[in-house]
């Protein structure tokens, strides 16, 4: 009993000590991926509920305008083609730790490999996801590992035209621990590409 008791107040510290609402984070490469069913000229609009510190093609006002290929390709007005949208920005948001997965730092790539599997990344748009952020994860003795929904979507929303018929949005927050912590395991939804896809990732690291 006093086991489970200190294990409930490890949790409920490290929930409560999450990414602070008063600081400002981070968000890194949050990268958007269009996928039409025929070359299609597309526009997407930021709503940013922070300040924008990269935009790569340059986005005004944070709005783009590419026309989009089915295979993923991107081209500016000038022709100059991209893989995706990226974009990079600080915000004073706070990132829900309620539920996810205390992973050790050498199975990160393991365990990222089956998570952004099952919520439905491509293998390509997974293999960018994993080099990114692999780095940064997989020295530390465990990382606390949750995915993020509302807490990251309402704060940074998108708007595209023409609509898509599927949108997926990964974002990973994330935090190095140097014990585990038991907690709830997360729930990871599943993903179907029908029509016009919109696939987004990108994460933070909270400390």
């Amino acid at each position: 009993m006093k086991k489970q008791l200190v294990l409930l107040a490890a949790v409920a510290v490290l929930m409560l000590s999450g990414c602070d609402s008063v600081l400002r984070r981070t968000e890194a490469k949050p990268v958007i991926y269009l996928y039409p069913e025929e070359e299609t000229a597309v526009t997407v609009a930021l709503d940013y509920g922070g300040t924008l510190t990269c935009t790569y093609p340059a986005a005004q006002d944070g709005v783009w305008s590419v026309t989009a290929s089915p295979d993923g390709t991107l081209r500016d007005e000038e022709g100059q083609e991209y893989s995706y949208l990226f974009w990079e920005g600080t915000c004073a948001a706070s990132y829900d730790f309620s539920e996810g997965f205390c992973v050790p730092g050498a199975d990160t790539a393991a365990f990222l490999e089956e998570a952004l599997s099952s919520l439905g990344l491509s293998r390509r748009e997974a293999n960018e996801f994993i080099v990114y952020w692999l780095p940064q994860m997989e020295q530390n003795p465990y990382n606390l590992i949750s995915f993020q929904q509302e807490a990251y979507t309402d704060h940074a929303q998108l708007e595209i035209s023409p609509r898509p018929d599927s949108v997926l949005r990964v974002f990973m927050a994330w935090k190095a621990l140097d014990e585990p912590v038991e907690f709830p395991a997360q729930t990871l939804p599943a993903f179907s590409r029908t029509g016009f896809t919109v696939v987004e990732w990108g994460g933070v690291e909270c400390s």
